[in-house]
C-alpha cells in the first residue's frame, strides 16, 4: 500500500484535526498504533508542524468524512499520476551524512560474509559506487588497515529484510548456474528466521576423522587382553604335586 508524503506530519494534522481512530491513522501513515497515541499525547512528534493531506492532493474531504462515520474505514491515498513508478526507481539510495562514514564497514562485512552478492547488490543495500566497494574487494581502499567488518543491519543502513531478500536471490541465482555449495554457504544464503530454526551439527575435524574406530578397536584389544590374564580362583588352591613337595622341602631347611 502507498504511503502519503511525511507520513510523520500528515498523522499530526489528521491527529488535530479529524476524529480518526489511532488504527485508521496509523494504517495511513504507516506507522504503529502506539505512535500516533504517543502524537495524541504529545510524547512523540513534538514541535513538528502538521501536513495537510487534503491540500497537498492525498486525500479529499469525502474520504475523511467516510473514515470517521466508520471505524472500520480504511483510508484510500488519493491517485497521483505524477508518483507513479517511484517506488521502483534504480539506483543507490540516499544514506544520511551522519551515516556515510559507516558504509566502507558495512561494505567489508558483506564482502566478507557474503561474498555471493555482486557489487549491484551490495551498491543498492548501503546507497554506495561500484568502485568503492571494488577497492574493498582488492584491499586498496585509502583506510583498509583501519576498516572493521560490521554489520550494516546493526548501523541502520538497511533492514534485515532487504539484506535477507538480496542473498536470496544470489542463492538462487548460484543455483541455476549450477555452483556447488559448502554447508557453511548454504547457512549463509538462508534468510535470519531459517538460520536461527537449523539445528546446530556437530562435526568432526578432518584431522581426527577415524579416531572412533581406532579407539573401538583399541578398547576391544585391551579388554580381550584382560580377560587373557584374568587368574582362575581355583588354580591358585590347586597347587601342582611338585610345587607342594617343593614348598614343604624349603621349610624343611
Amino acid at each position: 500500500m502507498a504511503k502519503p508524503l511525511m507520513a510523520k506530519a500528515t498523522a499530526v494534522w489528521l491527529v488535530d484535526n479529524t476524529t480518526l481512530t489511532f488504527k485508521q491513522i496509523a494504517d495511513f501513515c504507516g506507522l504503529h498504533e502506539l505512535e500516533v497515541q504517543g502524537i495524541a499525547d504529545g510524547d512523540v512528534a513534538a514541535g513538528v508542524k502538521g501536513f495537510d493531506p487534503i491540500a497537498s492532493n492525498q486525500l479529499t474531504p469525502e474520504e475523511i468524512e467516510k473514515g470517521e462515520k466508520d471505524p472500520t474505514y480504511k483510508l484510500k491515498l488519493k491517485f497521483n499520476p505524477a508518483a507513479v513508478g517511484e517506488e521502483k526507481r534504480r539506483g543507490p539510495r540516499y544514506t544520511p551524512l551522519s551515516k556515510r562514514q559507516d558504509r566502507p564497514a558495512a561494505i567489508l562485512w558483506l564482502v566478507k560474509f557474503h561474498p555471493e552478492l555482486s557489487d549491484g547488490q551490495i551498491s543498492r543495500l548501503v546507497g554506495t559506487t561500484k568502485p568503492t566497494i571494488q577497492s574493498i574487494r582488492e584491499r586498496t581502499h585509502w583506510n583498509i588497515a583501519n576498516i572493521q567488518p560490521i554489520d550494516p543491519v546493526a548501523l541502520g543502513l538497511c533492514k534485515q529484510s532487504e539484506l535477507d531478500a538480496a542473498v536470496q536471490k544470489a542463492a538462487a541465482k548460484k543455483a541455476r548456474e549450477g555452483v556447488v555449495m559448502s554447508d557453511d554457504e548454504r547457512r549463509k544464503l538462508v534468510s535470519t528466521e531459517q538460520s536461527l530454526d537449523m539445528p546446530s551439527e556437530p562435526k568432526i575435524p578432518t584431522a581426527i576423522s577415524g579416531l572412533e574406530t581406532f579407539t573401538l578397536s583399541g578398547g576391544a584389544e585391551e579388554e580381550k587382553k584382560d580377560e587373557e590374564e584374568e587368574l582362575d580362583a581355583d588354580s591358585l588352591f590347586n597347587l601342582p604335586e611338585n610345587a607342594e613337595e617343593e614348598e614343604s622341602e624349603k621349610d624343611e631347611g
